[in-house]
């Protein structure tokens, strides 16, 4: 220990003490880096998946009627139909068949 102290700083440490914090902080912020560009891509521990994720009860009514629609059971005309009326009573405004918003 009497190598790392110099004698301008009366025996102790010396400023290279701040190194090892420093070091810490570098080496913890490495790891949570790599986690999040790696592991927890996507995800969060704020975020849920699944259906419940959309509304916080369940899939929202534009997401069922498009998994209706691609799925086959209803044709498009019916499916416009009803997206109108979801953005009439909803008051969400999207691009609609003819690009109007």
């Amino acid at each position: 220990m009497d190598v790392l102290a110099t004698s301008w700083s009366g025996g102790g440490p010396g400023p290279w003490i701040l190194f090892f914090p420093l070091l810490w902080a570098v080496a913890v912020i490495g790891v949570v880096t790599l986690l999040r560009r790696t592991v927890w891509r996507g995800r969060g521990p704020w975020q849920r998946s699944g259906a419940a994720a959309e509304t916080g009860t369940g899939p929202s009514p534009l997401s069922v009627l498009g998994h209706r629609f691609a799925s086959g059971e209803i044709d498009e005309d019916e499916y416009w139909r009803r997206l109108s009326v979801l953005y009439e009573q909803f008051g969400t405004h999207g691009k609609g068949r003819g690009g109007a918003t």
